[in-house]
């Protein structure tokens, strides 16, 4: 792993046996250095231990009763295999590496459209600023009834199925028939499909004066400038402290974890170190550039932050740099790369561990389980055990004296204790149900809105009568909410309808904007930076 090379690294999951892989499937890998961006598996033989396996296929292939598509079962064998290895490597057919590609590098091919499925009718709930959907002349609201000559409403449509309708070859044109204000358009509306961007970034604002909020997705292809160019455009609105927010996020490319964190340095600093039974130890260290090297800083994480948020969340603890605000990150601390097979096809393997700049390992512990060989239905959910307990390791000293430990995840420094009510069984109810979507885009379409997004944001509560027909809508599809319950989760479901309806109106940034009034999170972090005065 040479610094510089554009190799397809991410950080996921623990150490696995690359030779193994290699014996068991009769594969090499083409450059001794490891895999460059393309780079391929190749056969080169069978070695006399993986004589079996290709016996066994082509004993299938030639003798078995009927006939079977070889390809499924080899792509069934080599699952099982990554699966036993650790919890995070994996096999990826052409499709599903397709689509982890689109997501990590934050761009398709397609018509830039969210919708959510309302009573079997498809409604436009979102529209990328600028993408062929939005040039094209839809609107947040509108309800799609065909797609090219497919009706897909009232038709019980799955969304693979409208996925396969919309995405189509950059050029090509599509007619999408629209419900506008509950009458059918004369025309069908014409979209050319082009190569739609997605910002890493969910969204970059002054929360308050001197105060700049950021947060970040995932870490793709682009996050690196992205976040530069948004750290350099809050400065110039003047802000002289930062809260970065890593919740939820699951990781993405090593190499812009580095970068990222090189934002927050003016001098070369060890950022993470890499070391693996094949791979020497390799140090990556801050391009001496960063932007925000001086100021107040802190990082917000929980329990889904993973992998590459952790390696900047270390770098940025270890060094003393900021404040780790939260609850302890997921405990992600292995590297993997991505190995192309000829069919499109991938092998994301895990090839070494990944430690912070003090030598902390943050991987929470987990034992591979070789014994479970019959279990089909669980095969292509990954055969292992996790043991997901989190124990104080070595304990290391930062620079200015704090205490911090490797053993499994990131420990911050001030903890943010988890909400009851976000966790009660009936608001997951809700949640997994899309009550609150059903809801809102059922009842406020018609209610729109005659203020600003700078209005709304300051003044815009849920009223009272808005919450009690919520209740009573939830009710109406037999779910029993006590008085007691109904008080309880009051605050947790007006805050998440407040940001849908925020969202619903004035776009995806408005949602997190609403979310972050009633933060508890971002509430430690402000309180920090800007204490109330008593």
């Amino acid at each position: 792993m040479q610094k510089g090379t554009k190799r397809n690294i991410f950080v996921a999951a623990t150490y696995a046996a690359v030779l193994l892989l290699g014996i068991l499937l009769g594969q090499n890998y083409v450059d001794e250095q490891g895999s460059k961006p393309g780079s391929s598996l190749v056969p080169i033989g069978l070695s006399n231990n993986s004589w079996k396996i290709q016996q066994l296929i082509d004993l299938i292939a030639n003798a078995y009763v009927d006939s079977v598509d070889v390809d499924s079962v080899q792509n069934g064998a080599i699952n099982h295999i990554i699966s036993h290895l650790d919890p995070y490597s994996s096999y990826l057919v052409p499709n599903e590496a397709q689509r982890q590609t689109e997501i990590l590098e934050g761009t398709f091919e397609g018509i830039g459209m969210e919708y959510f499925n309302l009573n079997d009718t498809l409604m436009i709930v979102s529209l990328i600023q600028g993408g062929p959907a939005d040039k094209a002349g839809f609107r947040v609201g509108d309800k799609l009834l065909k797609i090219g000559n497919r009706t897909v409403a009232g038709v019980n449509v799955s969304r693979e199925r409208v996925e396969k309708l919309i995405r189509g070859r950059r050029g090509t044109a599509l007619q999408i028939h629209v419900r506008r204000d509950d009458q059918e358009l004369e025309k069908p509306i014409t979209v050319v499909r082009d190569q739609v961007t997605v910002s890493s970034l969910d969204v970059v604002y002054m929360i308050r004066p001197g105060i700049g909020y950021l947060k970040v997705r995932r870490f793709g292809i682009n996050t690196g400038d992205e976040f530069r160019q948004a750290v350099i455009e809050l400065k110039k609105q003047g802000a002289e402290k930062l809260i970065l927010d890593l919740r939820d996020n699951g990781g993405g490319y090593f190499h812009m974890a580095i970068r990222m964190a090189s934002e927050f340095f003016h001098d070369r600093r060890l950022v993470v170190y890499t070391e693996g039974a094949h791979e020497e130890r390799q140090e990556y260290f801050s391009d001496e550039s960063g932007n925000f090297d001086q100021g107040d800083l802190a990082v917000l994480i929980n329990e889904n932050t993973a992998s590459a948020s952790e390696i900047v969340a270390g770098a940025v603890q270890d060094w003393d740099r900021g404040i780790i605000i939260g609850r302890r990150s997921y405990g992600k601390g292995i590297v993997q790369e991505q190995y192309d097979f000829s069919d499109g096809s991938t092998v994301n393997l895990s090839i070494a561990r990944y430690f912070t700049p003090l030598g902390r390992s943050i991987q929470k512990k987990y034992t591979a389980n070789w014994s479970n060989m019959v279990d089909f239905n669980s095969m292509y959910r990954g055969l292992w055990a996790l043991d997901t307990l989190y124990a104080h390791g070595k304990a290391y000293k930062t620079g200015a004296g704090k205490q911090v430990y490797s053993g499994g995840g990131i420990l911050p420094d001030i903890h943010v204790s988890q909400d009851s009510n976000a966790l009660n069984l009936l608001y997951q109810d809700l949640i997994q149900y899309s009550f609150i979507e059903q809801f809102v885009y059922t009842r406020f379409p018609k209610l729109l809105p005659a203020y600003s997004i700078e209005n709304f944001l300051q003044g815009y509560h849920l009223p009272e009568s808005e919450y009690q027909a919520f209740i009573a809508f939830v009710r109406s599809e037999g779910f029993i909410i006590s008085d007691r319950k109904k008080n309880d989760l009051r605050a947790v479901i007006e805050s998440d309808i407040e940001a849908l309806v925020g969202r619903y109106y004035f776009g995806r940034e408005a949602y997190f904007k609403v979310k972050n009034r009633r933060d508890a999170f971002v509430k430690r972090a402000l309180d920090l930076f800007d204490p109330p005065v008593s």
